[in-house]
């Protein structure tokens, strides 16, 4: 990620506390049939604007990725936040093992430095939020949604600029 403006850096910070602690996110991808979406590990490093995740070579992903870079990374837990960018496939032994989780080798099937894993870099480009763990701000939302009433000033749902 290049060096983030002031605003940039708040947005950051605000989906890195969003996404913190929630270990599966859906990542969507474009086939030749349409939108696809998998569950994806979610690698434990603190969201700089970047996300990372481990495929391999052989999947259907990551040809489509070939194709078309353009995803969305969903995330949903105590809070929902839907990051749009663009993914690039890395091939970084050193990144690699920097990211390898044990865990991995049950679930891939497969060890670090097997030459058919690949990194999926996604550089955020946007994420929009609905921020639900704070539970006074929902019950504002959804008071003032009840009452037809503009959820204008609750923050629960924002869109933000992420590069």
């Amino acid at each position: 990620m290049t060096n983030p403006t002031p605003d940039n850096q708040e947005a950051i910070e605000k989906v890195r506390d969003l996404i913190k602690g929630i270990d599966t996110a859906m990542l969507t991808t474009v086939s030749e049939d349409g939108l696809v979406s998998r569950p994806m590990k979610t690698q434990d490093i603190e969201f700089d604007g970047d996300l990372w995740f481990l495929t391999k070579k052989d999947t259907e992903k990551f040809h489509e990725l070939l194709q078309n870079r353009q995803v969305n990374v969903a995330y949903a837990g105590k809070s929902f936040v839907s990051i749009r960018g663009e993914a690039e496939l890395v091939n970084s032994a050193d990144k690699l093992k920097e990211l390898w989780n044990p865990v991995y080798e049950q679930l891939l099937e497969t060890n670090y430095d097997d030459p058919n894993l690949v990194l999926i870099k996604v550089q955020a480009e946007a994420a929009e939020y609905w921020d639900a763990g704070n539970k006074f701000k929902m019950a504002r939302f959804l008071f003032r949604r009840l009452m037809g009433k503009s959820n204008e000033g609750t923050n629960m749902n924002r869109t933000v600029e992420l590069d």
